[in-house]
């Protein structure tokens, strides 16, 4: 972590922990402005989550982490050796932020545990010792899943990535990004197509910016437009991240992923998943169990503060859509890669 106060965030500072403060990368402004925002209360981080300043599954769950250690010096500031017990609403706060991402709930259920085995002393030393180390792991485990995804790149080629799935959505370097970033490295990818992804827009704004960044050849599309770019023959593999996988490989990532993969299938292009363990839901049996958000029909009737469709329009805003495992070539995983995922072959993995 940083030792110097954060001014301007760059494509690895999704959130920081500084002097006591928790910063967040506020995603829905960039790239146009590359500002932080400053945290010291878990509702507040609660709200950020909710209201997109921080997203990406792994960077949720570390963005929580940190929402609890706020929780856990307020709760002993005003509860003393009570404070297990003031802590509560913030907990449930921030475990209603948002439904899909299950990195949200594991990160919740880590601190919760360390919770149970600490003393009524002051929690915050303690707290914070665990989230950064969720913080470190997840860009360790980043790091691990670009080197096994871009192994299984054998010949260099284009791809397609959908949504942001790098180091803004993630503890740093990025999960379909990181396997972007090292096959890159080894000379194995020529060009990046980025969908645009609507309604946020997050293939435009994120992917295109981090990508740019690191200087990464991206070309922007229309969500609509791969399927005549896969027609050409010149892209070898689909690359996307998740925010939840069911036990049998099934994939919940964001709206558009599952209509990409069939394009895939189609024209004879691999899918990969790229995501850490901790996106992977064994208690759920196939993606027919996760919870799909749906956001505000406004983000789908209009952009950038200007309405679009005509007033009165009804409009279908689901955030997330799930890929089932027979169009997934492979997931990727810190553990170690899943070819053509079943529920066997995950429980294989996951121990």
């Amino acid at each position: 972590m940083k030792t110097t106060a954060p001014t301007i965030p760059t494509p690895d500072d999704a959130a920081l922990w500084h002097d006591g403060h928790l910063y967040l990368a506020d995603q829905r402004i960039l790239p146009q402005r590359a500002e932080f925002l400053v945290y010291d209360q878990a509702a507040a981080v609660a709200d950020a989550i909710r209201a997109m300043v921080v997203r990406g599954a792994p960077a949720i769950g570390i963005a929580a982490a940190y929402g609890v250690v706020l929780a856990g010096r307020a709760a002993f500031t005003a509860a003393g050796a009570g404070w297990k017990t003031a802590i509560t609403a913030d907990l449930a706060r921030l475990a209603a932020s948002r439904p899909t991402a299950v990195n949200l709930f594991w990160a919740l259920r880590r601190m919760e545990a360390l919770i149970a085995q600490l003393a009524d002393g002051d929690p915050t030393g303690a707290l914070l010792n665990e989230a950064l180390a969720i913080h470190q792991e997840d860009r360790d485990a980043n790091r691990r899943i670009g080197e096994l995804g871009a192994a299984l790149i054998t010949q260099p080629t284009d791809i397609i990535t959908h949504c942001n799935a790098g180091a803004l959505a993630t503890g740093g370097y990025g999960t379909a990004l990181g396997v972007v970033r090292s096959a890159f490295a080894a000379g194995k990818i020529g060009r990046v197509f980025a969908d645009e992804t609507r309604p946020w827009l997050q293939g435009a704004r994120l992917t295109a910016w981090e990508l740019m960044h690191d200087g990464i050849p991206v070309t922007l599309q229309a969500d609509c437009a791969a399927a005549s770019l896969m027609a050409t023959g010149t892209v070898g593999w689909v690359i996307v991240g998740s925010d939840r996988i069911a036990a049998n490989g099934d994939v919940a990532n964001k709206i558009g992923t599952y209509g990409l993969a069939v394009l895939a299938r189609h024209h004879g292009i691999k899918v990969m998943v790229a995501a850490p363990t901790s996106t992977v839901d064994m208690s759920i049996a196939s993606g027919a169990e996760i919870p799909i958000e749906e956001r505000d029909p406004a983000e789908l009737l209009g952009c950038g503060g200007q309405q679009l469709a005509p007033v009165g329009c009804v409009a279908r805003n689901p955030v997330f859509d799930v890929t089932p495992a027979a169009l997934v070539d492979a997931i990727v995983t810190e553990r170690g890669v899943v070819l053509n995922p079943t529920t066997e072959k995950m429980r294989g993995l996951m121990g």
